[in-house]
């Protein structure tokens, strides 16, 4: 069977051989960050979409700024690495790429050294989350991090600590996944990505500054939401009780894309599947995101 193709430091190498020291800065300390981009294949124009890609890397730079990191590469770049691994490890159906930037140095200081190593991967990926069905979540009792501590703006992969026992929480005691508050008790956003309810004809979600990771699908929602389905989008506090009488709620994301919630806190919502909006909505952007909405291709980035 051959092995897929990984970026490792400006070479092109199998996936076994993409390794690190155990010594590694980024291991023993969580000191990389991260994207997670999703391909899409489109079977009638035989190619592979990589979803917002541009913005993708725009972000991760961000990240890469505020750790201290230097990306090594241009935006140009980046995406030319990304295109040549797909194309490389030929892929013909929906995969994902996580581009990193990690501290690779050996110093066992907790520092932040100059010491900065490019790994990107890819593998073959469906649904991260069941999108057919109302997911049953939970409030969960571990707070999200705040900007003053570990920043969840930056996608920083020792903040996912947090995210990891907010899951298994949730999961042993038989949710599918959580909604996190934030350190001023309000709600911040789903476990590892960004959260909608629908109240009436609006479609709320909390704004940047609630310790969330502006997700890039989450901006993608809001427009389509706002210029298609001509619903008032709203960025704003949500309390907890909010969640228990909303008309619907779902979770958005690269991973988990549009994942239907239907109840929350053993608390029914709607009629426990995916609402009226929440179905236009995970329509739409599924033809977007495979290109085949001419007016949003600008997004789709082809590989072949």
């Amino acid at each position: 069977m051959k092995e897929d193709i990984y970026f490792l430091d400006g070479n092109y190498i199998e996936a076994s051989k993409a390794t690190i020291s155990v010594r590694c800065h980024a291991f023993l300390y969580g000191t990389s960050v991260f994207e997670g981009i999703r391909g899409y294949f489109n079977k009638e124009e035989n190619q592979v979409y990589l979803f917002r890609a541009k913005e993708h890397i725009e972000r991760m730079f961000n990240s890469a700024k505020i750790m201290f990191m230097n990306p090594k590469y241009s935006l140009d770049e980046y995406l030319d690495i990304l295109k040549t691994l797909i194309q490389m490890n030929e892929y013909k159906e929906n995969c994902y790429i996580r581009p990193e930037i990690f501290k690779s140095g050996k110093d066992i200081c907790p520092g932040l050294d100059e010491n900065d190593s490019v790994l990107i991967f890819t593998l073959k990926m469906g649904d991260y989350l069941p999108t057919d069905k109302g997911l049953k979540v939970c409030v969960s009792s571990w707070n999200r991090l705040s900007d003053n501590m570990i920043p969840p703006r930056a996608k920083i992969s020792g903040a996912y600590a947090n995210t990891a026992l907010m899951i298994a929480e949730a999961k042993k005691s038989g949710f599918d996944d959580a909604l996190s508050i934030g350190p001023d008790g309000k709600i911040a956003e789903g476990s590892a990505m960004n959260f909608f309810l629908v109240e009436g004809n609006s479609l709320v979600t909390t704004p940047q500054t609630s310790n969330i990771l502006v997700g890039i699908t989450r901006n993608t929602i809001m427009e389509i939401a706002k210029n298609e389905l001509h619903m008032e989008v709203v960025e704003r506090e949500i309390n907890r009780t909010e969640l228990y009488i909303a008309d619907e709620a779902f979770f958005s994301g690269t991973g988990v894309q549009i994942a239907p919630i239907g109840s929350i806190d053993y608390r029914p919502i709607g009629n426990q599947k995916a609402g009226k909006y929440t179905i236009q909505i995970q329509k739409l952007y599924n033809d977007i995101v495979q290109g085949k909405v001419e007016k949003y291709k600008k997004w789709c980035l082809g590989v072949y």
